[in-house]
């Protein structure tokens, strides 16, 4: 009949004189196990989503990711499904990424803005696509990511920087690497938070220098990143490469 739990719980009362919680009449049908109709895409359709996807990039994600992506496309299935799915045309895949599980280290911020956490992604740097992004340590947001010819100029990243302070104004720490291409990111820094009088802007600790190791939460971005999409292109680029390195090597 399609009708709500409220409708529901109206014709019991009205017609039957049965009146009964809108939580108990959920109990009552889920002992009967009884659920109201839903418009589930066609399984075919999802099926041909999913594998359309992993013709791509898509072969490195996992169904909660690829769940996601199914939603965000307008597809209508439980999570379940996909994850069923996924095992039976890319066992792989799936298999690849059982092997690949990581314990993650535990991880600590005071609030939003407190502090961004800066890095370059090299891994397609051979290929002349050079990476550069920030993460804010509290919530994960993506301050910025940006490619381009370099990511070694300090007036990349400073350019990078002023246009997310700008956008979203400044954090109170930032965290990058020794390298130089951070240079211009830890003048601006402590000159915007001199006036402060906080810990972190009288010790002159308003940017932190450390390794990349300890630099947690962008390096753990990477390791997503790397699954979900660049390790596609970087097995791209190296069989174009590699195809090309045979071609000359035939040719001559």
């Amino acid at each position: 009949m399609g009708l709500d739990y409220m409708e529901i719980l109206a014709l019991l009362a009205k017609h039957h004189h049965y009146i009964i919680s809108y939580r108990h009449l959920k109990r009552i049908l889920k002992k009967l196990r009884l659920f109201r109709r839903k418009h589930y895409t066609p399984l075919e359709d999802v099926v041909a989503f999913i594998k359309d996807n992993i013709k791509g990039s898509g072969r490195l994600h996992g169904y909660r990711w690829m769940f996601m992506k199914c939603r965000q496309a307008g597809l209508t299935i439980q999570k379940e499904y996909v994850r069923i799915i996924m095992q039976i045309i890319n066992p792989e895949g799936v298999e690849m990424r059982r092997k690949g599980r990581l314990h993650r280290r535990e991880y600590c911020s005071k609030g939003p803005n407190f502090i961004w956490h800066l890095d370059s992604y090299d891994k397609l740097k051979p290929f002349g696509i050079c990476i550069n992004g920030c993460i804010d340590g509290f919530s994960r947001l993506i301050i910025w990511l940006e490619a381009g010819q370099t990511s070694s100029d300090p007036r990349v990243i400073s350019g990078y920087f002023v246009k997310a302070i700008l956008r979203k104004g400044g954090p109170m720490v930032i965290r990058g690497d020794l390298g130089t291409e951070n240079s211009k990111v830890a003048e601006m820094q402590s000159f915007l938070r001199r006036n402060d009088n906080d810990t972190y802007a009288r010790n002159n600790s308003a940017f932190l220098y450390g390794t990349s190791q300890h630099n947690q939460r962008i390096e753990s971005w990477w390791g997503i990143y790397r699954k979900e999409n660049s390790q596609f292109w970087m097995t791209f680029f190296k069989d174009i490469k590699r195809g090309w390195i045979i071609f000359r090597r035939s040719s001559s």
